[in-house]
């Protein structure tokens, strides 16, 4: 599996009704996409108007595909080129009721110089544990030794459940809340 997202943040002004227009119209255009385990359309408006997709790909030819695709050339033509950033997954739970997610939270770490990764592993899956505990609908630990990073998202059925995750649970990690605007799940 590989772990996929690009973000844009969008200016100020920026009238987040279209990208809620866009969500709409083109989400489920992915929803029987092959390959493609989830992608959930994540938005925000605060603290910043931002549209970050999120991928979770069964292996890197379905990536691949999408990327060269005429869908992702219509997403860059409308918010700009992206940074693409991947991760291959430590820990990679999709529930049966992921397609009820309305709230994300995202998180990421850096990987400090020489750290125990297999300890590092193990936290990461007690973490992926707790937030199940807590009503997560999905949990994907990515892992990225190039920048030594983690990246953690969580789809949520509801927003106060996406607020319960204690805080030190996050490492100090900054926690970006995101709304859902559709997910589609054609692996899950």
């Amino acid at each position: 599996m590989i772990a996929m997202q690009y973000s844009f943040v969008l200016p100020g002004d920026y009238d987040m009704a279209v990208v809620r227009e866009r969500i709409a119209t083109k989400g489920p255009l992915l929803d029987e996409l092959p390959g493609l385990v989830f992608k959930a359309y994540l938005h925000a408006s605060a603290p910043e108007k931002t549209y970050a997709p999120f991928y979770l790909w069964r292996d890197e030819e379905a990536m691949h595909g999408f990327l060269n695709s005429p869908a992702f050339a219509g997403v860059a033509r409308a918010f700009g080129w992206p940074s693409v950033k991947t991760w291959t997954p430590w820990q990679a739970t999709v529930g049966d009721g992921i397609r009820e997610a309305r709230f994300a939270t995202r998180s990421s770490a850096v990987i400090a110089p020489y750290a125990a990764l297999a300890e590092l592993r193990l936290q990461e899956e007690a973490y992926a544990q707790q937030a199940l505990a807590l009503g997560a609908l999905a949990v994907v630990i990515g892992f990225e030794p190039v920048t030594w990073t983690i990246a953690r998202l969580v789809l949520w059925r509801d927003a106060a459940a996406s607020e319960a995750m204690p805080v030190a649970l996050h490492g100090g990690a900054d926690v970006k809340r995101y709304d859902v605007g559709h997910l589609s799940a054609p692996g899950a």
